[in-house]
């Protein structure tokens, strides 16, 4: 993973002092790119230590559509909690928890009427776009909605991504991001959509490629500058591989949908020790 080190290399040389809706404070690099070869080896950071298991269950949780934070907490993982307490949901009219349109919203029912389940579903669309129409330059993804982006606390980040097929047989994946927290959110990021790029390519019969990841508002937060250099001064490790359990028979749509973190094996992650920091909401 030097190309995370050298990401947070290029905002630390390159970045300028930035004010933020936190309030906290960043040092931000507008516009930059990373490439991972997912046939190399998962991409997943090992110089500090990533909760595998963590960003499996919440990729499940936005492919699924749910946008109840509850959902999200049953599986163990509270990394959206700060968004969902009474305070933050009772500006939008919305209970504990009910996070609005939001990722697993807007990918599986875009323009809708939210709550209702009236819109687009962007992932069923998608795996039958592949599978019927490989050669497409419209296999897109899309999480931002201007007319509902105001009407949550979090809008998304992870902001569209789109597929590409080489030859019939490799999937190539790129994603755009209007805004990411280098430190704690990138590694997630990352690694989210290195597993989805290999659960599309699983249920769809082809072959992983590429991801490519593109930034937007690239920023380290003011009070993760001491974190980000103890990460850099640590050695990266040789890359996992990633395999799939008892998963032959889950392929479409609904093979996609069904995927279960008992389907996952991290083979041979190996990590320096967990850095603690704080999360800016």
């Amino acid at each position: 993973m030097k190309q995370y080190h050298d990401l947070l290399k290029h905002i630390l040389a390159n970045g300028t002092r930035h004010e933020d809706r936190t309030g906290t404070g960043t040092i931000s690099a507008f516009g930059y790119q990373t490439r991972f070869d997912l046939r190399e080896g998962f991409p997943i950071v090992t110089t500090k230590r990533v909760p595998f298991r963590w960003v499996a269950e919440e990729l499940f949780w936005f492919l699924s559509g749910s946008t109840d934070e509850k959902d999200l907490n049953a599986r163990g993982v509270d990394i959206w909690a700060e968004w969902a307490t009474e305070e933050q949901t009772a500006r939008f009219g919305r209970g504990t928890g009910d996070l609005g349109p939001v990722y697993g919203y807007l990918w599986r029912s875009f323009g809708g009427d939210y709550p209702q389940t009236n819109g687009v579903d962007q992932i069923a669309r998608l795996i039958h776009e592949i599978e019927t129409n490989p050669n497409s330059r419209r296999l897109i993804v899309t999480g931002w909605n201007p007319e509902t982006c105001d009407e949550v606390a979090l809008p998304p980040c992870h902001t569209l991504f789109q597929f590409k097929i080489d030859n019939g047989k490799t999937l190539h994946c790129q994603l755009y991001q209007r805004s990411a927290d280098a430190f704690l959110g990138v590694p997630f990021n990352i690694s989210s959509y290195a597993l989805l790029t290999h659960l599309v390519a699983h249920v769809c019969g082809l072959e992983v490629g590429d991801f490519i990841h593109t930034f937007g508002d690239l920023h380290i937060y003011s009070n993760h500058i001491e974190q980000v250099d103890e990460l850099l001064s640590r050695e990266p490790l040789p890359l996992p591989k990633l395999e799939f359990v008892d998963a032959e028979e889950l392929k479409g749509i609904d093979g996609l949908l069904n995927f279960k973190f008992e389907n996952l094996k991290l083979e041979n992650y190996e990590s320096w020790g967990k850095i603690a920091a704080p999360v800016a909401v």
